[in-house]
């Protein structure tokens, strides 16, 4: 008995196209669509599961809507003599209405139930022409954005500025420049007032140093006064007790 025609809607219809350079993953979006009123249950089989990741690479499409999957090849040293024989199977089927577990619908299903649909993938390359076109256009219209950015400002200033706006703008730029001068001449006079106070302070410092050497000196000779003193009156008793 002949399988059922497909009822999900694919985009592409046939080809996943893989556009290089392949030396990072590359990846393709294939778009499912249910245009049924009946959920449908969905599979995407590759026959080199090695070479690409597909999420979700499975699932439940609700009726009347879509859903979008990512194909992405992993990275691989390309021969352009070598054509791809790589293919893809989306394979469907309409979902029971009172479905619980997905994988025993699959393991359960006929095979007269199954709907599937069969895609090709084809490698491009970009052509040098074509990398060579693109970075002559991306130079061009850089440099045309330089041009018109740099006649932008005179044409402007020139168009939309009249008199007495000029004149306003001289005018706080002559007040911003006073009060620069003013500040520059305010942190002049603070380290002034910085510098007298730091002297002064040495001053001070230097004062109470030689006050205080001159303090110790005193008490040193008076020290020494007194043990002379002390001295003399020994001699004496001992010379009246003699």
């Amino acid at each position: 008995m002949a399988r059922p025609e497909q009822v999900l809607l694919l985009e592409p219809q046939h080809e996943l196209k893989f556009r290089g350079p392949f030396s990072d993953v590359v990846t393709t979006n294939l778009k499912l669509s249910n245009p049924t009123d009946r959920n449908v249950c969905f599979k995407v089989k590759t026959t080199a599961p090695r070479r690409y990741c597909v999420r979700p690479n499975s699932g439940i499409i609700d009726a009347g809507t879509s859903i979008n999957v990512s194909v992405m090849l992993q990275p691989f040293e390309y021969d352009p003599n070598e054509k791809s024989k790589h293919k893809f199977m989306v394979q469907s089927m309409l979902a029971p209405p009172d479905m619980t577990d997905m994988e025993g619908v699959w393991k359960e299903a006929k095979p007269e139930e199954l709907m599937d649909s069969k895609l090709r993938c084809v490698f491009e390359m970009p052509v040098e022409n074509e990398k060579t076109h693109d970075m002559e256009s991306n130079k061009m219209s850089s440099s045309l954005l330089k041009s018109e950015s740099s006649a932008l400002p005179a044409k402007s200033l020139s168009s939309t500025l009249d008199d007495g706006e000029v004149k306003k703008i001289m005018e706080e730029c002559k007040r911003l420049q006073m009060e620069a001068q003013r500040l520059r001449e305010e942190n002049k006079q603070i380290r002034e007032d910085d510098g007298f106070r730091m002297r002064k302070s040495n001053v001070m410092s230097s004062q109470h140093a030689s006050g205080s050497m001159k303090r110790e000196e005193g008490l040193s000779a008076r020290s020494v006064a007194l043990i002379l003193l002390f001295f003399i009156i020994g001699v004496i008793v001992g010379k009246l007790v003699l």
